[in-house]
Formats: structure tokens, sequence, C-alpha cells
């Protein structure tokens, strides 16, 4: 069988929105040496394809980092397969805090050089040394104490939209660039208790073993990041300390944790937290939109893309001939985060 998808976007998406029954979005990571990755790979696309499960996995030496969307009446065959996985064996799975069940519409797996892309060089980094995990009430207590340093591992148009209460941000492009930012920023506290949180808890775990390669002293990790805590405080009853929206990496670009607004449009300044991709195919960058601008731009970034926008189908392919727009489905250099307002 192939080991791959090999049916046409447009016609996923159609079978996609013609399924009659409900999925669940969630994520799952675990840091575990694989001794082959691609054999790895293969099985779990043979496991998860059967299942109908849609998402992106990242399999590496390290381990397995994964997103998927799967069938609710599939969800504890999903389980059970994953269970039976002995590195995988009781395995958390975050489940989504606000879904619609159409996070995914294939399913990819792809075999990594790390699950997490961390540019840590050092031979002598131990990942199995790491922070103390905390769940969302020991959170909850230790936040509370303002020595606390409490911070967030994700990055800039993550952190914009949606963060915990007191959180700092270390504002950065990329994980890696944040490693040794953080470490910088930090430099003169290693002594107090800092709290580190992501979305899912992959790259906060990270963080953490890192922290203590670099001689801090009491690092803790929130235990299944942001997605885990909400779930947890709601189900308990908790005081919620995040504040807006988390961003999510797959079609729903967001899930609702409080209904605070936190941010602002990038065109007209007005509360807004919603991402967007720039509809010019050229130029695809994720930034922030009101419904107003949306419509006034038909969903562009400025008014050059809204021009190229608004041209036949064939002069915008020969404008972007010769532009190598790679991954820029998520462009988010802060560089290009805030277009200039165009009113």
């Amino acid at each position: 069988m192939a080991l791959h998808n090999r049916v046409s976007a447009d016609e996923l998406k159609r079978r996609l929105a013609a399924e009659t029954f409900k999925r669940r979005t969630i994520s799952f990571y675990q840091y575990a040496r694989i001794d082959d990755p691609q054999a790895f790979r293969d099985q779990l696309y043979i496991s998860l394809d059967a299942l109908k499960v849609f998402g992106r996995i990242y399999v590496a030496r390290e381990g397995v980092n994964a997103q998927v969307s799967v069938p609710e009446h599939n969800f504890d065959t999903f389980r059970d397969t994953l269970y039976a996985i002995p590195f995988l064996n009781g395995i958390r799975l975050n489940i989504a805090v606000d879904d619609h069940g159409k996070s995914f519409w294939v399913l990819r797996i792809k075999v990594k050089e790390k699950i997490v892309a961390d540019g840590i060089t050092d031979p002598d980094f131990d990942m199995s040394r790491k922070g103390k995990y905390l769940d969302a009430a020991s959170f909850n207590e230790l936040s509370a104490d303002p020595d606390t340093i409490i911070v967030d591992m994700r990055n800039h148009y993550e952190y914009e939209v949606g963060h915990f209460e007191r959180a700092i941000e270390v504002p950065s492009d990329t994980f890696r660039e944040q490693l040794p930012m953080a470490v910088d920023m930090l430099k003169d506290q290693k002594d107090k208790n800092i709290v580190m949180y992501c979305t899912g808890g992959i790259r906060c775990e990270k963080a953490s073993a890192y922290l203590l390669h670099n001689g801090f002293r009491n690092v803790y990790h929130l235990e299944g990041g942001i997605i885990e805590y909400a779930n947890k405080a709601r189900q308990q009853g908790l005081p919620n300390k995040f504040k807006g929206k988390n961003f999510v990496f797959d079609e729903r670009l967001g899930e609702r944790i409080t209904d605070d607004i936190i941010s602002h449009c990038h065109q007209c300044g007005k509360p807004c937290d919603t991402h967007t991709n720039c509809k010019n195919d050229g130029c695809h960058l994720l930034f922030i939109q009101c419904e107003e601008c949306a419509a006034k731009y038909d969903g562009c970034c400025s008014d050059e893309c809204y021009t190229i926008q608004q041209l036949p189908a064939d002069e915008q392919e020969q404008l972007r001939k010769g532009i190598d727009k790679g991954q820029m489905i998520f462009n988010k250099s802060k560089q290009r985060l805030r277009p200039s307002p165009r009113l």
C-alpha cells in the first residue's frame, strides 16, 4: 500500500466536509529513543491511516510529536493503538479545548532530525534531566508567589493573542532562538523558582532541561501545557490564569480559552485576536485581521497584496514565478508581523 497520500487536496477537503461523524483534535508527544525512525513512521502511518486519522506527526530518534484529528467512533481504537507501543503506553492525550472537528484534512507523518528544532549541539545535553512537572492546581499555587518567574516558551505571535498572567515573553521567531535568549534573560535569577509553559508541553519540557543544563536550580514546566491546563481548570473548578486565545498549528489557528481579547487588528488597531494568512498566494503572511478589514482587503495583508489578489489567476501565477514561497503558510517573522495601517 502507499505510505503517503495520493489524493488531491481539493478532493480530501470535499470528503472531510461530507463526513457525517464528529472528530476530536488531539495532540501528544513523547521524548524516547527510536532506533529506526523510518520503520516506526511507516508502521504508524499504516495503523493510523486505517483509522481515518488526519494530522501532522513528526518522528525522530528523540521521539514523536503529533497533532491529529481522530473520528470519535475510532477514538478508543486509536488510543489502544498508541498504548500498544511500549514507550507510548499510558501517554497523555491532550484534547482540544475549542474544536470544530475540521483541524486537519490529510495524514502526514515525516521523519525529522528532531521533533522540536532546538539548535542544541552540546553532546552533554541530557533530555532526561528535566524540570519538575506542575499540574493545573500546582501551577496556580506556585504562580501566585510574586517571586516566581513565569516564562512563555512560545513564539511572539502565540504570546500576542493569549498568555498567563505575569508571563514573560521571550521575543523571538523560533524556539531555537528562544533557548539561549531565555538563559540570557534569566541569568541573574538562577536561584528563583522558574515556571515554563507552552501549548502542549513539548517545548517547555525541553526548555526546562536546557535551563537545568545551564546551571538553573529550581525549574518547573506545566504538564500538558496550556491545553491540559485549560481542561483541568474547567473540570476541577480552578481559577483560570490564562487570558485570551491559545494559538494552534492547524486549520483553526487558535482555540478560545477565555473571552478576553488582548491583541489588536494589525491593520486598523481595533481589539481582535483572529489570525489569518494573507490570501495572496505570493505572500501568505500570518497576521491578525478583524472582520471589517478582511472585507475591505479581501483577506489580504496590504494594499499591494489586495491589488494582486484582484488580478486574473494567470497573471497572479506569472507574478509568483521565481518566488520561493517555501513554508510561508506560517510566515511569522516579527519583521513582517505588523503591516503598516493602510486605510
